[in-house]
């Protein structure tokens, strides 16, 4: 009820005469963020500068008040860490233990990802769903990769003087933006 609106016009006397506010409530956003925790993402502090970007990926998701999917691509299976949650402080615990290691569960990691997002558009349909990928893309091959039905960016964390560029070739796959963490 607009009771100032109301009021000015007057006292009320019919229903007609009463004036209502509109509610204006945005969709929530989805942020789904991959990391590639491999072994090759230790190599020239990678990870460690990695982890600084997603600390304040994550502060900016809680002032944001976006819910976050967290996807860890490291071993031999990806790992959910969080799937739509309200961004917390919990996270950077996660963060601090995150350690780098075993093989790239990376296409597997996107294949998951892309199917829980398709289910989760069914179930939210007005949410704004935005993918995040964190990788070095020292990937052995990047198969048939489709194209992810959100905004997308790939952040390439490769570093040292041998650079394969595979990040580039990963993000034109997934029609997701691409940036170097130097870039940023």
């Amino acid at each position: 009820m607009n009771w100032p609106g109301t009021l000015l016009n007057g006292r009320p006397r019919v229903r007609e005469d009463l004036l209502f506010q509109l509610r204006t409530r945005s969709p929530h956003e989805l942020w789904l963020v991959i990391v590639d925790a491999s072994a090759s993402t230790r190599r020239h502090h990678a990870l460690r500068d990695a982890k600084g970007l997603l600390a304040q990926l994550f502060d900016d998701a809680y002032r944001q008040r976006a819910r976050l999917a967290l996807l860890t691509a490291s071993g031999t299976t990806p790992k959910w860490q969080v799937q739509g949650l309200k961004a917390s402080s919990g996270l950077g615990v996660w963060l601090d233990q995150l350690g780098a290691g075993g093989g790239t569960p990376l296409l597997a990691a996107l294949a998951q990802a892309q199917q829980w997002l398709t289910v989760r558009r069914k179930r939210f349909p007005a949410e704004q769903q935005r993918l995040l990928v964190v990788t070095d893309g020292r990937l052995k091959d990047l198969g048939a990769m489709s194209a992810v039905a959100c905004p997308g960016l790939l952040i390439d964390i490769e570093r040292g003087p041998i650079r394969l560029g595979r990040a580039k070739e990963l993000a034109a796959a997934l029609e997701a933006d691409y940036r170097h963490i130097d870039e940023l």
